[in-house]
């Protein structure tokens, strides 16, 4: 599994920058920002509950981002037939480390949220164990501009 998420990383990665002109539910992605930097989040579901994963990001989780400062910028699932029936990946937008670390402090404590993950996991965690992996990112000074 570790080099599948190794590859799945380099893939995403290599994605993320260019995505941002992409849409999401019929309107605009995040628009790109010049400063600020991106999370690559990878989440590994628990056998049999990604599509709970992903209903509570639908339902729950991206609302409550944007309303602690993040910017949701592009969620995708892999085509891979092995990673494709447990794996989420995810990018956001913060306006640093530091602010994203706040955002995600005040995220955790929020009771909307709270409710949410407790509703949803009632019946255990959506995750494995070790299952969610955040890599920070910020675009080189000879990357393509984004659009």
């Amino acid at each position: 599994m570790s080099s599948i998420r190794t590859t799945l990383f380099a893939c995403a990665a290599g994605l993320a920058l260019g995505a941002f002109t992409l849409t999401m539910n019929g309107s605009a992605a995040a628009e790109p920002q010049a400063e600020g930097i991106y999370e690559l989040r990878t989440y590994t579901a628990a056998e049999g509950k990604l599509d709970a994963l992903e209903a509570r990001f639908k339902n729950h989780t991206m609302k409550l981002f944007e309303k602690h400062g993040m910017k949701n910028v592009i969620y995708w699932k892999p085509t891979n037939a092995e990673t494709s029936k447990n794996t989420l990946i995810y990018v956001l937008w913060h306006k640093s480390e530091d602010a994203a670390k706040a955002s995600f402090a005040a995220f955790r404590k929020d009771p909307d949220w709270v409710a949410a993950k407790s509703e949803s996991e009632k019946d255990g965690s959506l995750t494995i164990p070790g299952g969610v992996v955040s890599v920070y990112m910020k675009a080189t000074d000879w990357s393509p501009k984004l659009r």
